[in-house]
Order: C-alpha cells, then sequence, then structure tokens
C-alpha cells in the first residue's frame, strides 16, 4: 500500500465514523417524529394562524389574495421554520432534567455527532411543514415555480440545521437556569422576525429599522424563499443561500462547541 492511500485511509476512517455516529443520532432523534406526526403539525398552529387572519387582511390592503400569496406564503414557510427550530432545543432541556443526555456522553459515539445528528433531524419535519403549507394553499390560488420550490425547501433545510443548532447550544448553556431558554428565545424570535420584513415590507420603514434588517440573515433567507418560489433566479437567491450557509456553519460551530464542553 502506497503512502498516499495510507494517507487516504487515515483522513477517511474518521470521516466514516463521525457520519455513522451521526446517522445513529438523527434516527434516534426522528423516532419519536415518526411515531407522533401530530406534534410535527402542533407546531403549524401559530404559523396557520398568521395565515388565515393576518392573510386576508394583508390582500384586501393590495386589493386581491393573488397578488399577495405568493409575498405572504413564503414568509409563513419560513416563520414556521423559525418557530419550530428556535424551540427544538427545549427537547434538550428535557432530556438534561431526566438525565437521559447524561447517559448519551457515555454512548460510544463521537460528541460531535450528537449534535450533529439531532441539527440534522430538523430537516425532515421542516420540509413536511413547508409541504403541508403549500398544499393547503393551492386552492386559494397559490402558484409556484417546481425547480424554484424543490431549492427553497433545500434553502429552508440548510437554515433550519443552523438554527436548530443554536437552539441546542443555548440549552445547553443555560441547563442549570431552564427559564433562561424560553426568555432567550422570545427576545430574540419577534425583533428577527419583525426585521425580516416576513410580514410587512420594510421598505416604508424608517431609515434606522431597514439598517437593522440588513444585519438580519432572516431577511436575506426571505427575500430568496420569495423569489425562489416566484421562479425569480436573481441575486438576491444567491444572498439567501449565503446567509443560510453562514447560519448553518455558525450555528453548527458553537453547537458542538457547546456539546463536546457538556461531556466535561
Amino acid at each position: 500500500m502506497s503512502v498516499m492511500s495510507v494517507y487516504v485511509d487515515a483522513v477517511a476512517r474518521p470521516a466514516r465514523a463521525l457520519a455513522r455516529d451521526t446517522g445513529i443520532v438523527m434516527a434516534r432523534e426522528l423516532r419519536p417524529v415518526l411515531a407522533d406526526p401530530f406534534s410535527v403539525l402542533f407546531g403549524m398552529v401559530q404559523p396557520l394562524v398568521f395565515l388565515g387572519l393576518f392573510g386576508p387582511l394583508l390582500a384586501g390592503s393590495l386589493g386581491g389574495s393573488e397578488d399577495v400569496w405568493p409575498w405572504f406564503v413564503p414568509s409563513i414557510v419560513v416563520m414556521t421554520a423559525l418557530f419550530s427550530t428556535s424551540t427544538t432545543g427545549s427537547n434538550l432541556l428535557y432530556e438534561l432534567q431526566t438525565g437521559a443526555h447524561e447517559r448519551m456522553l457515555v454512548a460510544p459515539v463521537r460528541r460531535s455527532a450528537l449534535l450533529i445528528g439531532r441539527s440534522l433531524k430538523e430537516m425532515v419535519p421542516l420540509v413536511g411543514q413547508a409541504l403541508v403549507i403549500v398544499l393547503v394553499m393551492l386552492p386559494f390560488g397559490f402558484r409556484f415555480d417546481p425547480l424554484g420550490g424543490l431549492l427553497a425547501l433545500a434553502l429552508l433545510a440548510v437554515f433550519g440545521v443552523g438554527l436548530g443548532s443554536l437552539s441546542y447550544a443555548l440549552a445547553l448553556a443555560v441547563r442549570k437556569q431552564d427559564w433562561m431558554f424560553w426568555l432567550v428565545q422570545q427576545t430574540l424570535l419577534y425583533p428577527a422576525m419583525i426585521l425580516s420584513g416576513m410580514l410587512l415590507p420594510l421598505s416604508a420603514g424608517p431609515g434606522w429599522m431597514q439598517a437593522l434588517a440588513r444585519a438580519n440573515p432572516l431577511a436575506y433567507v426571505v427575500d430568496a424563499e420569495r423569489a425562489l418560489f416566484s421562479g425569480d433566479y436573481s441575486a438576491s437567491v444567491g444572498w439567501g443561500w449565503l446567509a443560510a450557509a453562514l447560519t448553518a456553519v455558525v450555528g453548527l460551530a458553537v453547537g458542538i462547541r457547546s456539546m463536546v464542553r457538556s461531556a466535561d
């Protein structure tokens, strides 16, 4: 065997082990979701309320529902991702309280896989929830570009992995004061949502609000989702993918570091 082959094998072996451990953790986390799919639907209650009550008001202000749904439905899809993934750390808090997390720490899996597997799990319910919203809105006149819709779901999945990782990191950081999780989550959630232009256009807002929106990664994801569902592959799509990718990278880095430290 050549030196190069030995080197390649030495590099690939840990990667294969990490992928195997990640798959094990992801399957463990998906089991309750598949066993109780109604929990996924329950996470859609608030976004559907916005869609059912706020949507008609917005449609009336624009002179008709056909004008507003291509703008508003992608917003609700992102809102669903925001609400569900930002609260997923509460599941880890429960495991910390019951001792289940400590049992996982002594399992023969890599600590980083405990975080990556959990975060990748978020892609499955996210895509399912987004599909339900799209199907519900089809009879009301919502139309979308098929390829753009697939890319929009992929973008949402990448963003959800990052946001879910940050939620797990927050849970680990406040595990001794679990009430802090909800305080921080609620404090950050609604300003981020408003400053993304998710519910109302920010073009008529004051300059300071538009400046804060430009620093909000969620705003770029929302713009990209609207563009993709409409079949518009302009620069906003690239900015959206960049924002989602950076969120995923930062979230995984912070989450893995928190998970590894929790074992100490």
